[in-house]
């Protein structure tokens, strides 16, 4: 059985192109979900808020908050179907976007 690790992850849209990203570890900018830092603790969120503000500031990314999410074998997958989506692309279309691209991450967007 695989072990679930429930946190939460900083998305935000990149101002230059509007696709959704999330920050990482590194502090940079990820398309991927799978690349997310994903905290628990109370420090560790008031850092990627701090971070995405600054980003904001610097107009690299705008709309940034929290969602909850989960990492299962290193794969990250958030809670809301809402911001499954967001990581795939369009929806009515899976040959394009993220899904077509193979880089949506390893969850779809409903589980079936």
């Amino acid at each position: 059985m695989s072990q679930i690790e429930k946190g939460q992850v900083m998305t935000a849209n990149r101002l230059r192109d509007g696709i959704a990203v999330f920050l990482t570890r590194s502090g940079e900018w990820s398309e991927k979900i799978d690349e997310a830092a994903l905290v628990q603790e109370p420090q560790a969120t008031a850092a990627l808020e701090s971070r995405a503000a600054a980003d904001v500031k610097a107009t690299l990314v705008t709309g940034q908050y929290l969602i909850d999410a989960e990492r299962i074998e290193s794969k990250v997958r958030a809670t809301l179907i809402r911001e499954r989506i967001r990581t795939l692309g369009p929806s009515v279309r899976p040959d394009l976007g993220k899904q077509a691209e193979g880089t949506a991450g390893a969850f779809a967007a409903v589980e079936g």
